[in-house]
């Protein structure tokens, strides 16, 4: 608070004060009052309202400024309100209770969405976990009839449940992960017995090299996670996948290389947002543009790195990037 913009939002007050001086004076001298007298009087309300009003903005501006400072040093500014002491003026403490009925009312309401949130993340996950038993009937009666035509059409079924499942628990993986030694050539080897029946379907070449490696993450997210990415290269006419790792000195490097038609310049920036579907995801493929936001939000809570390269019509490569642990390594070893 700057003392030129206190004097101008107190102006109306100096003003009044100005006028009723002037009619004090003017009944002083109407009573034949000596000059003296009237500008002892006049000094001295002049003193007192200028000793006042310095106390009044000292003590406001020592909590406003207070109050901005807290308000900058604080990641989660509803907090503020905690952060303050009421203080010693009417002003204050009236916009102090305010700032306290607010913030415990915005407490209130996130709590309900909270608690809505998880209850329909709850339903969700039940809901799949039912919807996956028919599903499964299905796929067993196909295969005990010796009827492969409609299970590619299943396992498409059961990757778009997956990725409903998978996207409810992504806002809460902290929960429920476990970080270990995973190997990624067993990852891999699940995740393609897996997709086996696409995979012969559409004649794809699959090539790995170096998938010798573990990696500390979690073994559940990263079969989500290659699932999702082989399911995109199947998807997009790819007739070869190659999966390679290499070995880092900080970290270990898990490449998805893939010929199918690319990604387009403009649209590589965004494959990673959410519902973002781009040229290919309008050309003939319906995209929902869930599955990479979804593997970006999981490897940013797993703390891995993922990025894209790609040209058009040639080949589009995903690589992940483990981080390394020596200590947690040492410690799962012995």
């Amino acid at each position: 608070m700057k003392i030129t913009e206190y004097i101008k939002d107190r102006f109306p007050v100096y003003f009044i004060f100005v006028v009723s001086l002037a009619m004090e004076l003017a009944v002083l001298f109407a009573f034949h009052i000596s000059l003296e007298a009237a500008v002892i009087v006049s000094v001295t309300e002049c003193i007192s309202l200028s000793l006042a009003e310095l106390w009044n903005y000292l003590r406001k501006k020592n909590y406003y400024q207070k109050l901005l400072q807290n308000l900058e040093g604080l990641d989660k500014k509803y907090l503020l309100s905690e952060m303050m002491e009421q203080p010693n003026f009417l002003e204050g403490k009236i916009f102090h209770e305010i700032l306290c009925e607010t913030n415990k009312s915005m407490c209130d309401e996130v709590s309900d969405q909270q608690r809505k949130n998880r209850e329909f993340r709850e339903f969700l996950e039940a809901w799949v976990h039912e919807i996956k038993l028919p599903v499964s009937a299905l796929e067993l009666m196909c295969h005990n009839n010796g009827n492969t035509k409609y299970n590619g059409q299943l396992d498409r079924i059961d990757t778009y449940i997956e990725n409903v499942l998978y996207y409810a628990r992504s806002g809460s993986s902290e929960k429920d992960y476990i970080i270990k030694n995973v190997s990624l050539k067993q990852s891999f080897t699940e995740c393609a017995i897996r997709h086996r029946e696409e995979i012969l379907e559409r004649k794809i070449t699959l090539e790995t090299y170096n998938l010798d490696l573990d990696v500390m993450t979690d073994s559940k997210w990263l079969s989500y996670m290659i699932g999702q990415i082989m399911d995109n290269s199947m998807k997009y006419d790819a007739s070869k996948i190659i999966v390679s790792a290499e070995d880092e000195n900080e970290m270990t490097v898990l490449h998805f290389c893939d010929n199918g038609i690319g990604i387009s310049a403009n649209d590589l920036p965004y494959i990673f947002e959410k519902s973002f579907t781009g040229e290919n995801g309008r050309s003939g493929t319906k995209s929902t543009g869930m599955g990479l936001y979804i593997v970006k939000k999981l490897c940013d809570k797993l703390g891995h790195a993922i990025t894209a390269d790609s040209v058009q019509g040639e080949y589009t490569e995903i690589k992940i990037s483990f981080g390394k642990n020596d200590f947690i390594n040492s410690a799962l070893k012995s």
